[in-house]
């Protein structure tokens, strides 16, 4: 009977993974500093920890027609200032918010997020942070943190850089799904606060920082510019879902890139307008800097920013104001921007 030996490497210096810019090694200390982590997002139905190949997850019972919601994001070029001041526990708040905004406004509960996280040179500590920010992220919205990758890629990325990407799932029964059905003329159209640019925006951000030769250090009220342009997403989970349970709200637009002027319009029905006042909230002080200092016109604002509304409400007037104390009660600052009426599917300003 033969024998088969997997061939013997003759060479002086033999080559390695870790020569070629992957270690191994660093990828499991990350693995065993995140554990505890990953622990503290346990929520009922998770059924396994990190470490495996996928993440194991039981339905929630009860629902007598589940319907999964599922939401993709990542963070984008905020990633470029967070490297640059060194500040990387809240980078993973906006992975989760991101996502996680975008599955509520089917009035979707989030119940799992997965991560993942790539850089040209793993290092630990600098994950470590992101991943706990992930962590928390998926705390305030009550989703159980499954699973991940962590990715090593010389050559992708310079050295110091990383990317992040996410991916949440929830779920709603089919009853209570928020869609633009019953969307019509004469709702009242509710903003929420946002907590600063969100993650959107952030290459005009950058520029506006370059034009203005002004570095993210610089005193900027009672923190510095960089410390309030990385204030991470506002979750707008718990606030909404506590709304969802009275009746009234017809439909939910996260106001991500594009702002209100481009994502609102994507809940309305044809034949259908939103007549918004402007001056139905006022704009938090970083965009007031970032469009003095740019030179921003006011409708760029618009559809760049948020503009301080991170998350906009059609509701049926006669539960309009019911809805806003249940907001203002879990925290929220609840503008009335507007209402709708018959028109050409856009945004109009007053």
């Amino acid at each position: 009977m033969t024998t088969h030996r997997p061939p013997q490497n003759q060479a002086k210096n033999p080559l390695d993974y870790a020569q070629a810019g992957v270690d191994i090694a660093a990828g499991n200390r990350l693995v065993n500093e995140i554990k505890p982590l990953v622990a503290g997002t346990q929520r009922p139905g998770m059924l396994s920890g990190i470490g495996g190949f996928g993440g194991l997850f039981a339905l929630p019972s009860g629902y007598e027609e589940p319907i999964l919601v599922s939401g993709t994001d990542g963070v984008g070029t905020k990633l470029k200032l967070a490297i640059q001041l060194g500040i990387h526990d809240t980078v993973g708040i906006d992975l989760v918010a991101m996502c996680v905004n975008d599955i509520i406004v089917a009035g979707a509960e989030p119940l799992f997020f997965l991560d993942y996280y790539a850089s040209g040179k793993l290092d630990v500590d600098v994950a470590r942070q992101v991943i706990s920010g992930i962590a928390e992220g998926c705390k305030l919205a009550g989703a159980g943190l499954i699973g991940g990758e962590t990715a090593e890629l010389p050559g992708m990325y310079h050295d110091g850089d990383y990317d992040l990407a996410g991916f949440a799932v929830g779920i709603v029964e089919r009853k209570n799904l928020v869609d633009n059905q019953t969307v019509e003329a004469g709702d009242v159209v509710l903003g929420l606060g946002a907590s600063g640019p969100h993650s959107n925006g952030y290459s005009l951000i950058r520029k506006v920082l370059e034009i203005a030769e002004v570095g993210p250090d610089s005193p900027f009220g009672d923190t510095t510019l960089g410390q309030a342009l990385l204030t991470p997403t506002r979750i707008y989970v718990r606030s909404l879902l506590a709304a969802l349970k009275t009746p009234g709200i017809h439909a939910l637009a996260h106001i991500t890139g594009g702002g209100i002027v481009e994502n609102l319009p994507r809940v309305l029905p044809a034949g259908l307008q939103a007549t918004l006042s402007r001056r139905a909230w006022d704009m938090p002080a970083v965009f007031s800097w970032l469009q003095e200092k740019g030179d921003i016109a006011d409708l760029e604002m618009l559809r760049t920013f948020n503009c301080g509304v991170g998350m906009t409400l059609i509701v049926d007037p006669i539960e309009a104001n019911r809805i806003a104390q249940v907001l203002s009660d879990h925290g929220e600052t609840v503008f009335e921007l507007g209402h709708i009426e018959p028109g050409s599917n856009g945004v109009t300003w007053t």
